[in-house]
């Protein structure tokens, strides 16, 4: 028995689990699916591609995309302590004020920019110190860039010849311009939210970790949550909570264990042979970052490519291990920028990322020479999917439709994104890392530029929304028609942020620690409790 039950250790649970068990007398157990986060390539930056389709990895797909030529995209999600913040390319990015304040405005009460910042702070120990915007202290390590590849100065360049701003903090006063991004890193290694929050917290003798526990259900007692059933190794288990049951499990897992518990769409449960218990519509309003580029290959051996290569894979290593310096230390997506694509816009609707070296076929390819990929992505998505079951059985996956570009807006955005990104390569700043095409439009007309984006597109991994504050959970992230029962993770979103989801996924479980506490937000920003 427990006094809360958290279901899933990545990002928002090992912040829960470590502020909980802050308390000598709260008995915390924290339950993760997949492994320990103990393999070496998970704490070199720039190995985690390696991670992908692994046992560390949930390795989602979707279903047939119709506006992308019926392709599955492939969507990696962490499995693992620390969860996708152990497989992710660790740029630390909030988000726009727009976001949070359109939360508020939209009857989350709690949660506008000036209210989640204090969070944001209290988590953050920013290299550069504490600031009007930054804190100090926190346990997440917000660091500079320790790789700054030439190819990636370059991008910020070529932005600036553009006529675009450089921007050194995407975090600070404004989001938009170009510029090389912070990263989740200490000491040049990956900073997951295992290695911030929950290794410093195990050895307290009132937080219990269960790695490789697959959760099946919520367990209630009439509408009170009061456990969690699950199994391992095919062993029967339950966890019984007489506080709170946490769903942290992201935004494709969380609702597939609350349908699996009776909470969501009553036909479509009743359609899977679930009995309904609150008629929520979970698994709706599904978000996500969809991305479009090109990559083209260069005569110049500046690429990542290096740090693999065995005449000196050697000496980068040394210099990693050593150092904390080096290309091993590369987040991959290491420099990018913000812009808006209509003058009318309240906040930037494009995000790059700028890649120095070809990590192709969702990195899962050997990078076939010296080469530069860069993608333009859609950051205020309007088209919507969904998480639904495929069946009632708790192992199978989720079926998941995210109707990328279903929303008009979203593929002219997108076309205007690419077709920026385009003249940025034409600079005479990117032109010597961008020789020849190797996957990349053929012009930038617009029918040329929508083939090519129903062709590659890909997603940047921030999926959101499907547990949503106010649809589902209340604004303390309180399920909707039950007792007991919260879920904490990016699901709770109204609208996914215009940026990396990581960080604000850290600021929600902070901010919801509080609430389950019964403590006032943080006055004293940047400090540890």
């Amino acid at each position: 028995m427990y006094d809360y039950v958290i279901v899933g250790a990545g990002s928002a649970g090992c912040v829960l689990a470590a502020r909980l068990s802050e308390d000598p007398d709260c008995q915390v157990c924290l339950l993760e699916a997949g492994p320990p986060d103990s393999a070496d390539n998970i704490h070199i930056p720039m190995a985690f591609g390696k991670l992908f389709k692994t046992q560390y990895d949930w390795d989602f797909s979707t279903a047939p995309e119709p506006f992308c030529d019926r392709r599955r995209i492939y969507l990696p999600r962490g499995r693992t302590l620390g969860g996708s913040s152990s497989m992710n390319a660790m740029i630390y990015m909030r988000g726009n004020r727009a976001d949070y304040d359109g939360w508020r405005e939209g009857g989350a009460t709690g949660w506008g920019y000036d209210d989640v910042l204090p969070y944001f702070k209290r988590a953050e120990d920013n290299e550069r110190g504490a600031s009007e915007y930054h804190g100090a202290g926190g346990p997440l390590t917000v660091s500079e860039s320790r790789s700054r590849n030439e190819m990636s100065l370059a991008f910020v360049e070529a932005g600036k010849a553009a006529g675009y701003a450089e921007n050194p903090d995407f975090n600070g006063a404004e989001q938009e311009g170009f510029g090389v991004y912070q990263l989740t890193q200490r000491g040049g290694r990956r900073c997951s939210a295992a290695v911030a929050y929950l290794h410093p917290a195990l050895e307290r003798p009132n937080l219990h970790v269960e790695t490789r526990v697959q959760a099946h259900r919520v367990l209630f007692d009439g509408t009170r949550a009061v456990g969690v059933a699950g199994e391992r190794f095919g062993e029967p288990l339950e966890y019984r909570a007489h506080g709170e049951v946490l769903v942290c499990a992201g935004a494709y897992n969380s609702p597939h264990l609350l349908m699996l518990s009776g909470i969501g769409p009553a036909e479509h449960l009743m359609l899977r042979e679930i009995e309904p218990l609150v008629d929520l519509p979970v698994g709706q309003n599904l978000q996500d970052h969809p991305t479009a580029g090109g990559s083209w290959t260069t005569s110049l051996p500046v690429s990542l490519l290096v740090a693999v290569l065995p005449d000196s894979m050697h000496q980068h290593l040394e210099d990693f291990m050593q150092n904390g310096h080096g290309p091993l230390t590369s987040n991959i997506g290491e420099s990018g920028g913000f812009l808006r694509t209509r003058a009318d816009l309240p906040a930037p609707d494009i995000q790059f990322h700028a890649v120095p070296v070809m990590f192709i076929d969702e990195g899962l390819s050997d990078p076939p020479d010296h080469g530069f990929v860069a993608s333009a992505c859609v950051i205020k998505p309007q088209s919507r999917g969904s998480v639904t079951l495929a069946s009632n059985e708790p192992t199978a996956k989720p079926v998941i439709h995210h109707n990328y570009y279903a929303a008009e807006e979203d593929m002219r955005a997108q076309v205007e994104g690419l077709r920026v990104l385009l003249e940025l390569t034409r600079t005479a700043e990117l032109r010597p890392y961008c020789e020849a095409p190797h996957m990349a439009p053929e012009s930038d007309d617009d029918e040329t530029l929508r083939a090519h984006i129903r062709a590659n597109c890909q997603t940047i991994y921030h999926p959101a929304g499907t547990c949503a504050i106010g649809s589902v959970v209340d604004p303390e992230l309180r399920v909707q028609g039950v007792e007991g029962l919260r879920v904490v993770d990016a699901s709770v979103m109204p609208s996914v942020v215009r940026g990396n989801t990581n960080a604000p996924t850290i600021m929600i479980a902070e901010k919801a620690s509080d609430l389950i506490r019964g403590r006032t937000a943080p006055t004293e920003v940047g400090a540890t409790a």
